[in-house]
């Protein structure tokens, strides 16, 4: 069975709503100091590529800051040229209260998109930057492909571009500790194939993330159930997003362990100790947030994956907190609501 990719992977199938450009009000200039005046005070609030050369900041691997821009609100975009990609990619940040590049100690929350999806999901479609609860830390939203699972790609044994496991925990940690006032105390975040990243990462990274919270999380990718799901089901889901499936992880039965060393119920030992969140719907009609009788079969086997992973991390001695809400499809209502109900956990880590 393929998967239905509209609103199903981090990308709403709502209709999105249109967003009007803030309302200019004509002035009359009339001297040359009047147009020099204006010209000035849009290069004040202006901050784009020249900014982030006056102030460079870099990695130790070379990645660097070209751009920044605010984009809302606390809302910073960073442009970031990767050595790790190839290419640049983007981070959304949203600063706390009294934010300045200058002091080196938020703690920090990052929020990690779906497949089919980009960094600046979590502001468009959830409530994050209204959060009280987050006026005190620093939250890092960064670009993982469309389809870039979160890892450094194997591309048939080769390596290389694109490389996202170190362009996120590298050359990001680095340039936003030491140019955006990110401290050392971490906690993560993410939906669906986001959801699979946090884990993945504090799996093959122990002490990186204090805690980590997955939603409708793609946790189990070697699970093989009735219906057509399992690997197969990725390497479907890859395709049709225009990715070459067997350069991420390589095939499922020859590369193996590849595969294995990527899948989080299987790496759930090195989560031992760790303060972990699981949820997800089951895909049943019913749904608090859903047209009635809607069905999802793709959330169905993310709950039999979620269920998976947490009774591996029970017989750990390291059970998660899990919030398996029954009747609900892969959309963003449900991951908002659960970013609110894991948020207590995320910040007693971080301390916060």
């Amino acid at each position: 069975m393929e998967p239905t990719f509209a609103g199903r992977f981090g990308v709403s199938r709502r209709a999105r709503g249109s967003h009007k450009g803030v309302g200019m009000r004509r002035v009359p200039v009339v001297t040359v100091v009047g147009t020099v005046l204006l010209a000035l005070l849009a290069s004040a609030f202006t901050v784009g590529t020249g900014n982030a050369q006056e102030r460079p900041v870099r990695a130790d691997d070379g990645a660097r800051v070209v751009a920044e821009r605010h984009v809302g609100p606390r809302q910073l975009d960073l442009t970031i040229d990767s050595p790790a990609l190839g290419t640049t990619a983007h981070v959304r940040l949203l600063t706390p209260d009294g934010w300045s590049p200058g002091r080196h100690d938020w703690p920090a929350l990052w929020l990690l998109h779906g497949c089919c999806g980009g960094y600046a999901d979590w502001t468009k479609y959830t409530d994050v930057a209204q959060l009280p609860e987050l006026r005190r830390t620093l939250v890092v939203m960064p670009e993982a492909g469309a389809a870039g699972w979160y890892s450094n790609w194997w591309n048939y044994g080769k390596g290389g571009a694109p490389r996202w496991e170190t362009f996120h925990l590298t050359e990001v940690k680095q340039i936003t500790e030491r140019g955006y006032g990110a401290g050392g105390r971490r906690v993560a975040a993410g939906l669906s194939m986001g959801g699979f990243g946090a884990l993945s990462y504090a799996a093959h990274h122990p002490g990186f993330f204090r805690a980590v919270a997955s939603y409708s999380g793609t946790v189990h990718p070697l699970l093989q159930v009735p219906g057509g799901f399992g690997p197969d089901w990725f390497l479907n889901l890859d395709r049709q997003v225009g990715a070459d499936p067997y350069a991420i992880w390589g095939d499922p039965v020859r590369q193996r362990a590849v595969w294995a060393a990527h899948d989080p119920t299987v790496q759930a030992s090195s989560l031992r100790g760790l303060p972990v969140f699981l949820s997800c719907g089951n895909g049943k009609p019913g749904g608090p947030h859903d047209p009635p009788g809607t069905k999802d079969p793709n959330e169905a086997y993310f709950e039999q994956q979620n269920r998976a992973l947490a009774a591996r991390l029970r017989a750990l001695g390291s059970p998660a907190v899990t919030d398996f809400y029954g009747p609900g499809i892969h959309e963003w209502p449900y991951w908002q609501r659960e970013l609110h109900r894991s948020l207590p956990l995320l910040l007693t880590a971080l301390g916060a």
